[in-house]
């Protein structure tokens, strides 16, 4: 959870709250009209032209063209066909190209620019025909994520809309700043379906994030079948934040959740977090703990109270299965050891362990990743540590970087998707202080830690702690819109870094996410896309300082707002399932 610092925060962070009272937001949203394509696309591409006059309509008679032989273009194409065909109702054959097709929409793996590298692409669109060039599937899939953003939101609807779909003419080359992009999601606290990681995996994939690291155990429950230590599951899964049932993931659940991941183009890393944040296993096994007696399971948000007995060699014998199982069910090159908060381990036994477990991660093929307190260890230079502090320095850190290592940046007060956006929001945290939209753009992830120049990162990462998060309208709550501004810091050049832009841009994902019935965070320092609907409220504007009852209606961010039942101070839109206020629809 990384909730060390509540406690010694806690006086800074009350007189945060009355700052952000006053101050916190700083640009008012309003209802725009829908933004051009072309100026619309998130993450923002490295070059665009427009080709003015020019355009390609999508129809019933448009085909699909895959590089001649290459399965993994295929997969693309079908992948694409799939997402257009729901909302047109078209049958979008896919086959295979014949040279350069003069028609439909094409992904090939040849001609495309030296820039675009592996995960790279160039997306040429004109009257005739779409082509998209790429060195790889990947470059194909991030390709096919623009091709996606150019069409109106309405795209992404599950069931058929009314056209026109219309692809402005373009020449885009893009490519990424990082090559690691990623999310977090926390399945120990709360667990959460093989369906709602999938749904996340779907979300994850629209805006170019090739990792999703999965928190698989911690004090409240672990979530993944060990066949050598099966307790762990069953009995170290069976509870959870708050109680409740639980939950774990069989092997073969596991393997489909890695396999769909795939076919979005992301893979998984799992963790383990380890020595501390383990009471879920020690009360699975008692002879894991050194007194050799099992506590109880947990259910409260406590951290910085468990760890693994470092004297003996059973621990190792456990560390060593359960690297093993679940290495051997991951293709991906890395696996996350935790290492945080290890409160009830003291330094010279946190140092031991893991210089006992960075080599039982390598004998298992993978490369380790952990939060950034394994620094404090000497590691390998293939050892990534995971920068999760608030602070602008880390002297662990930076040593490791001159050993070779390089970093992933997810600072808590910029990064953790857990934070509230206000002290309205409804679900959430805010130990590291409040996060809005503003706040998780702006920041420069090689710029940001003292030591950890540009190339001493290896990406971007939003973890989503879910202490407070238990449905899928939660993650998307949480996640949305901010995640996407994290997206565009891992992926786009820092010189196109632009908040006045990026918030237009984000604006017109509205409409996107509307049609996905996506909970997101209707922001106020964001101008949302009305989709292009006319009209303007005549409503009064909410005020946050105004009790309203049932039957009460606002206006706010272009939206018609009835209140349910009595309300004062929470935002129309930041509500969640909990809301008092029912969108009407845009004005």
């Amino acid at each position: 959870m990384k909730k060390t610092r509540t406690r010694r925060l806690g006086h800074a962070l009350a007189a945060l709250t009355l700052l952000v009272g006053t101050a916190g937001v700083t640009t008012a949203g309003t209802a725009a009209a829908a933004t051009p394509p072309l100026q619309s696309i998130v993450p923002v591409p490295v070059s665009v032209q427009a080709v003015d006059g020019v355009s390609y309509p999508l129809t019933a008679a448009t085909k699909i063209y895959t590089e001649a032989g290459s399965a993994p273009a295929k997969d693309v194409g079908e992948y694409i066909a799939g997402v257009l065909r729901r909302s047109t109702g078209f049958p979008l054959p896919v086959s295979d190209a014949a040279g350069t097709p003069a028609d439909g929409i094409s992904l090939l793996l040849t001609g495309a620019d030296a820039k675009v590298g592996d995960q790279g692409y160039q997306l040429n669109a004109a009257a005739n025909s779409v082509v998209l060039r790429a060195k790889t599937a990947d470059g194909l899939f991030t390709g096919v994520q623009t091709l996606r953003q150019l069409l109106p939101g309405k795209i992404e609807s599950p069931t058929v809309q009314q056209g026109p779909w219309t692809i402005p003419g373009a020449n885009i080359l893009d490519y990424p700043r990082f090559g690691y992009r990623a999310a977090m999601l926390d399945v120990a606290r709360h667990f959460h379906p093989v369906d709602t990681v999938k749904r996340y995996l779907d979300q994850l994939a629209q805006y170019k994030i090739n990792h999703l690291h999965l928190h698989l155990a911690d004090d409240q429950g672990w979530r993944i079948q060990i066949d050598s230590w099966p307790r762990l599951a069953t009995y170290g899964g069976s509870t959870q934040v708050g109680g409740g049932p639980g939950g774990y993931y069989t092997k073969a659940q596991y393997t489909d959740l890695v396999n769909y991941a795939a076919s979005r183009h992301i893979t998984i890393i799992p963790e383990i977090d380890m020595p501390g944040h383990v009471n879920a296993a020690l009360a699975s096994y008692a002879e894991l703990n050194c007194n050799g007696v099992a506590p109880p399971l947990r259910t409260d948000i406590e951290v910085g109270y468990s760890s693994l007995c470092i004297s003996k060699d059973i621990t190792y014998t456990f560390v060593s299965d359960v690297i093993r199982e679940i290495a051997a069910l991951t293709p991906g090159p890395y696996f996350h050891i935790g290492g945080d908060e290890a409160s009830a381990t003291s330094q010279q036994d946190y140092l031991k362990f893991i210089g006992k477990v960075l080599p039982i991660v390598a004998a298992n093929g993978k490369q380790p990743n952990g939060w950034h307190d394994i620094a404090k260890a000497t590691l390998p230079a293939n050892a990534t540590p995971q920068f999760w502090g608030t602070t602008t320095s880390d002297a662990n850190v930076a040593k490791a970087v001159a050993n070779g290592s390089k970093v992933i940046m997810s600072p808590a007060n910029k990064a953790y998707l857990d934070m509230k956006y206000n002290a309205s929001t409804p679900i959430g945290l805010s130990w590291a202080g409040y996060i809005e939209v503003q706040d998780a753009y702006n920041w420069n992830p090689g710029a940001y830690l003292s030591g950890v120049g540009e190339s001493a990162v290896r990406g971007v990462e939003s973890p989503l702690w879910t202490e407070t998060v238990v449905t899928p309208a939660h993650i998307d709550l949480l996640a949305f819109p901010r995640l996407a501004a994290h997206a565009e810091l891992g992926w786009s050049p820092w010189s196109t870094h632009d908040w006045a832009k990026f918030r237009t841009r984000l604006g017109a994902q509205g409409p996107r996410w509307e049609a996905q019935s996506m909970n997101f965070y209707r922001s106020s320092q964001i101008p949302w896309d009305n989709g292009g609907n006319p009209g303007t409220c005549t409503l009064p504007a909410w005020d946050s300082g105004t009790v309203y009852t049932g039957g009460n209606t606002v206006s706010h961010n272009g939206h018609k707002w009835t209140a349910k039942w009595w309300t004062k101070g929470e935002e129309p839109g930041a509500g969640g399932e909990w809301g008092v206020w029912r969108d009407d629809g845009v004005c």
